[in-house]
């Protein structure tokens, strides 16, 4: 029995699935990886959560590079890999999805909102650091530009910010517990295009693999964790993805 059919074979068999995705499955959609050799970061010096609270200068460049991003991801659909998630998802067998991405991809895939646990936030919309009142990018950009007139909160003049998480700013409370739950209760996790080595998020599988689910880990490259892998694919997701979800 090969890989795939071996991942297969263990799909089939569970009912409490748990996918876990990285930057890598969103690359093939044309979404850059941030982290990345020659990545975004590696050019622009992410911007610090206190210095965005303190600096109107910060904030101003902060939007500066979030529509110039725009227009590199604004046309990013879903791919084979989001797809073959969707369909586990219409067939019963997955419970959620905990991503770390923020581009939306899951939700544009089919997955319910309330069943993409995002870890880093979202940057398809903006929200009141005060209130969390949700704001569209739309609403931002044509207060925005252009003139860079920053945006604020029009229910309570707090300051308006992506639904992000930035360096610096607190990981959302309640998603990680609910990860980490999720998690525990699984029988198969599927850790998707992620080097597992950004914290805590990538405690995540490994709490799976510790409460007795098999964990698969789906990346181009090694990583950290596979040693304590049920099974290693280093292979493209979207593809092998596509291919386990037909068998």
């Amino acid at each position: 029995m090969d890989d795939l059919e071996q991942l297969a074979k263990l799909i089939e068999r569970s009912n409490q699935i748990v996918v876990f995705t990285g930057a890598g499955i969103s690359t093939e959609s044309g979404i850059p990886d941030f982290r990345s050799p020659g990545g975004l970061w590696e050019k622009n010096r992410p911007i610090d959560f206190s210095e965005y609270m303190a600096s109107e200068d910060a904030r101003r460049e902060a939007w500066r590079r979030k529509f110039a991003m725009d227009e590199v991801m604004g046309n990013a659909k879903p791919n084979k890999g989001h797809e073959a998630i969707a369909r586990l998802y219409e067939l019963g067998k997955l419970n959620c999805v905990i991503t770390q991405n923020i581009d939306g991809l899951h939700q544009q895939s089919g997955i319910p909102e309330e069943d993409v646990i995002e870890l880093h936030g979202n940057t398809t919309y903006a929200k009141c650091l005060d209130c969390h009142e949700r704001m569209s990018l739309d609403e931002v950009r044509e207060i925005f530009q252009p003139e860079e007139t920053l945006p604020i909160c029009q229910k309570c003049g707090g300051i308006v910010k992506t639904a992000t998480i930035s360096f610096g700013q607190p990981m959302p409370i309640r998603e990680m517990q609910r990860a980490e739950m999720e998690a525990i209760e699984s029988d198969l996790f599927l850790a998707i295009g992620s080097s597992l080595v950004v914290y805590p998020a990538a405690d995540i599988p490994v709490i799976a693999a510790q409460h007795g689910a098999k964990l698969i880990i789906i990346n181009r490259e090694p990583t950290q964790v596979d040693p304590i892998a049920t099974l290693v694919l280093n292979k493209e997701i979207g593809e092998t993805l596509d291919l386990v979800t037909k068998l």
